[in-house]
């Protein structure tokens, strides 16, 4: 059995190739490849066709097959014995049949299943049992999760309106830190200088400039480098806590575990938990991305 596994961002997909030959055994991962994300709700169905042409499809064919079992039965028509299984940021239920149209056009696989980037996060961290699943990166996202399906989602509502707990959040509560809080005036300054920025400079991208929840993002590293200052360390754990208090609160499952997956949850690690403890929530699994998961679940 062979499974290719794409986990789609705005920026990269991330594609797996996934040789199962007893799935009750054993599984191996057989190549993987990279090319740009695929978002269609950024993107035209003419330009996600030249990504799997121009990007995935000579990666495919340069495949060496002999590391499969069985090689020479695989050797014709080798994409009509995968299956395909994309999880997307985008792919809402509008979009879903669009990236499914093209993928199958195009590579002529076995079967496509195509589903959100959400339920990447609750089939990595949960499997089939029940759980809190969420996102935490550039933006966030959360789902109640079944075991099969997901049973209840607060809506993210984008950085301006909401993205409790995400990078871009992160960084609007710190540049208002740093220019407001007496406290902060030092780091201030040094941001400034590793920067070259201004505090003009910061106003124009927030608010002139497009990509505003990228660049407010890109404040992170700064952050995690200072966390021994209390009054900014202390910033972080009340993002995270609002983060439970808006979007997990409303589940009314705090005898769930609340797994996470995304840059902010995994380099935040001990923040999140410090704001889970005074939120009264368990931290269940925390994954940087949810392939390594994924490829557990498809197996």
């Amino acid at each position: 059995m062979l499974s290719l596994i794409a986990d789609s961002g705005s920026t990269k997909t991330d594609w797996t190739l996934l040789f199962t030959p007893n799935p009750l055994v054993s599984y191996e991962v057989v190549a993987t490849f990279k090319t740009q994300g695929i978002t269609p709700i950024h993107q035209t169905p003419a330009d996600i066709r030249l990504i799997l042409v121009n990007e995935l499809l000579p990666q495919l064919s340069a495949f060496p097959r002999a590391k499969l079992v069985d090689s020479k039965a695989l050797e014709n028509n080798f994409m009509q014995h995968i299956d395909i299984f994309f999880y997307g940021s985008g792919c809402t239920p509008v979009h879903v049949p669009i990236v499914k149209q093209v993928l199958s056009e195009v590579l002529s696989p076995k079967s496509v299943e195509v589903y959100s980037d959400l339920m990447a996060a609750a089939r990595a961290l949960c499997g089939h049992e029940a759980g809190i699943a969420c996102i935490l990166g550039t933006g966030a996202n959360s789902c109640l999760y079944d075991g099969e399906q997901i049973q209840q989602n607060t809506p993210a509502l984008g950085f301006i309106l909401g993205d409790e707990g995400s990078g871009s959040v992160l960084g609007r509560m710190f540049l208002n830190g740093i220019f407001k809080n007496p406290k902060l005036a030092a780091l201030r300054d040094k941001y400034l200088e590793e920067t070259h920025q201004t505090q003009a400079d910061i106003i124009k991208k927030v608010y002139n400039e497009p990509m505003a929840n990228r660049f407010l993002a890109t404040t992170s590293p700064f952050i995690i480098e200072h966390l021994d200052n209390p009054t900014l360390r202390q910033l972080v754990i009340d993002n995270f806590r609002q983060f439970f208090r808006s979007n997990i609160e409303p589940y009314g499952r705090k005898d769930l575990p609340v797994h996470f997956v995304g840059s902010m949850a995994f380099h935040y690690r001990s923040q999140l938990e410090e704001a889970a403890r005074l939120e009264g929530y368990t931290i269940g699994q925390t994954m940087q991305s949810p392939m390594e998961g994924l490829i557990k679940y498809h197996s």
